[in-house]
């Protein structure tokens, strides 16, 4: 991409912020653009963020029930999915999986319960219960 086509299509999802870019000079060098967005990355990344939220509420649909944890409405909360809070907490996806189960989340040691609430970025007391 020439610096000329960088996007500068004003995203509202930056609030008024900019971001670099790589685009390439009249001399064919790679350098760094600022760019006020892109509309089509508004849509994605807006579509992204109410796909979250719907898992999220279907999550704590789910924890009401007694069916899930409450790290499941957490995770979505966060805007997490399973793979990206298991390589956060630098557990095995299957154990992450197996804690989302009320039963086995109910028995988890406090140091491992801190561990998800270090990289969901909350509370202890938290985690353990909706908000």
């Amino acid at each position: 991409m020439d610096i000329n086509d960088v996007p500068q299509d004003n995203n509202p999802l930056l609030g008024g912020h900019r971001k670099g870019m790589y685009a390439r000079d009249a001399s064919g060098r790679m350098v760094l653009v600022p760019s006020s967005g892109w509309e089509v990355e508004e849509i994605v990344t807006t579509d992204a963020v109410e796909q979250l939220n719907e898992q999220a509420a279907a999550a704590r649909s789910r924890v009401e029930a007694g069916l899930s944890a409450p790290l499941e409405y957490w995770m979505y909360a966060r805007r997490m999915d399973l793979p990206l809070l298991a390589q956060s907490t630098g557990l095995w996806r299957w154990r992450v999986r197996r804690h989302l189960q009320p039963a086995h989340f109910s028995k988890l040691p406090t140091a491992l319960l801190q561990r998800y609430a270090d990289a969901l970025g909350i509370s202890l007391d938290a985690l353990m219960k909706l908000p």
